[in-house]
């Protein structure tokens, strides 16, 4: 009996003991989440840069990201890396330009993926005690050392590839094995329903369960990005709409953020949550977006290709409902996101971007950056004060003065020799110590690559977007 009793007594002292350590655990984690902020990256696909209400759209609905927007400092003047996925993903992430590391173009001949050796933010705030989740589209590498597991996010939801279908395709994207199929973990699943809702759900449940640890996520769904489906629901709410898919399907990712942010409110999180939203390129000439009043898409090296809207939002720390004109990059949201979470051990190089604190949280004016750079392939770009060169092999090259002419109609070459001897050599300087890419995209999308920018160069109509509209351009000339 004496045994029983004393059975009993250390069971009741044990389970005393773990609650007791649960406890001081979760207020250990809310006194470090009391100084520092999670983090969320909102990372949308291909999204056009006039195609969200606050940036003036009057045909798509987007109330919720609009909503974020009065809350956030809107940036004005802000770029990504690349103009196409892959790559604009690896310089975010890293906080370094992929040419240093050979990862310039989306996915083609010879892809072999994000160098492992390339530390990323999840790694870095992991280690500073975050916990760390990715949800939607991946798009930097099929190896295991390439996947999200392995890259610091200790939970992914989401797919491998660049692009999926929007419904579970048991016989297409769905398939055992699939890069595209939908992973839980490492562990493929079925679904049912339009798959941005479902990122969007799961991201309410990691937030729902969150015990007070300061926590990054990277909700990077795969809309807007072809193929160009939506829910019947949202189809009929936009029946005889001129673009239809498209308004659904931004319909459906405003609703997917509306959650999110609920989430973060109703936990008391929002206020001390910093939240970067922003697309990984400019809107795709295949699925019905509109970067005006820019020239260019998705693929080239004007502005529409790589100027993006960009929001960051952090209303315990930062004013919002306001705009920052300075030069901004995607590379400035790994320094931003190191010194918002007072990371010590900061990687071992220096990263390309630097933090947009300083410029938030003061006189909100300034430049970061004096110049960017872009290229893949035969196509590149500079990026100095107001003045913009483009150097595409085949096609010639090109210098804008953005101040006056936002849509890059004329070329200053000739009015403007100094600057135009300036910017070339402060390219050629830039690349000097940049790796040629690793791979290419193959001869066919080069060739319509060069295509499209000979036709924007010479302020043409664009005669050829994808393979298709190439074999009947070939066809045509054929005698």
């Amino acid at each position: 009996m004496n045994r029983k009793i004393m059975m009993y007594a250390v069971g009741f002292l044990l389970a005393l003991f773990f609650c007791a350590f649960s406890l001081v655990k979760t207020r250990v984690y809310q006194t470090i989440a009391a100084t520092k902020p999670n983090i969320i990256i909102i990372l949308v696909d291909d999204a056009g840069y006039a195609d969200f209400g606050f940036m003036g759209s009057k045909d798509l609905q987007t109330p919720n990201i609009d909503s974020l927007a009065a809350h956030s400092v809107k940036f004005t003047d802000a770029h990504v890396t690349a103009s196409v996925c892959s790559p604009s993903r690896a310089g975010l992430l890293t906080g370094r330009y992929q040419q240093r590391f050979g990862y310039e173009c989306n996915e083609g001949e010879g892809y072999t993926g994000m160098d492992t050796a390339q530390p990323v933010l999840p790694q870095l705030l992991l280690q500073q005690g975050y916990a760390t989740a990715a949800f939607g589209k991946w798009h930097l590498g099929f190896q295991p050392g390439q996947q999200p597991q392995q890259k610091g996010f200790q939970y992914f939801f989401g797919f491998l590839s660049g692009s999926r279908s929007y419904f579970y395709q048991p016989g297409k994207d769905d398939l055992v094995g699939a890069a595209t199929a939908l992973l839980d973990g490492h562990r493929q699943i079925k679904f049912d329903g339009y798959l941005t809702d479902l990122l969007g759900d799961k991201a309410v449940e990691y937030i729902r369960g969150n015990n007070g640890q300061p926590f990054f996520m990277y909700w990077a769904p795969n809309a807007v990005h072809s193929p160009l489906e939506a829910s019947r629901a949202d189809l009929e709410k936009f029946e005889n709409h001129p673009r239809q898919k498209l308004a659904a399907m931004t319909y459906a990712l405003d609703r997917a953020v509306g959650k999110i942010i609920n989430a973060l409110k109703q936990k008391g999180l929002f206020e001390n949550t910093l939240i970067f939203f922003l697309s990984d390129n400019g809107g795709a000439a295949n699925n019905q977006s509109s970067n005006f009043p820019l020239k260019g898409f998705k693929g080239n090296k004007y502005e529409g290709g790589h100027r993006v809207p960009f929001l960051v939002s952090w209303p315990g720390q930062i004013s919002g409902n306001r705009q920052f004109h300075g030069i901004t990059s995607s590379l400035d949201i790994l320094p931003t996101a190191l010194e918002a979470a007072g990371v010590k051990n900061k990687p071992k190089y220096t990263p390309d971007g630097v933090s947009l604190l300083p410029f938030l949280l003061k006189a909100g004016k300034g430049n970061p950056h004096q110049q960017i750079f872009w290229r893949k392939g035969d196509a590149a770009a500079v990026r100095f004060q107001q003045y913009k060169l483009i150097r595409v092999a085949g096609a010639g090259d090109r210098l804008y003065n953005l101040d006056n002419d936002p849509g890059e109609m004329n070329d200053l070459q000739k009015r403007r020799p100094a600057v135009y001897s300036a910017l070339k050599q402060k390219l050629l300087a830039w690349e000097a110590d940049k790796m040629k890419p690793a791979w290419t995209e193959g001869a066919v999308w080069d060739t319509i690559t060069l295509m499209i920018h000979d036709d924007l160069m010479n302020n043409r109509p664009v005669r050829v977007r994808n393979i298709a509209e190439l074999e009947k351009f070939r066809l045509l000339k054929r005698p």
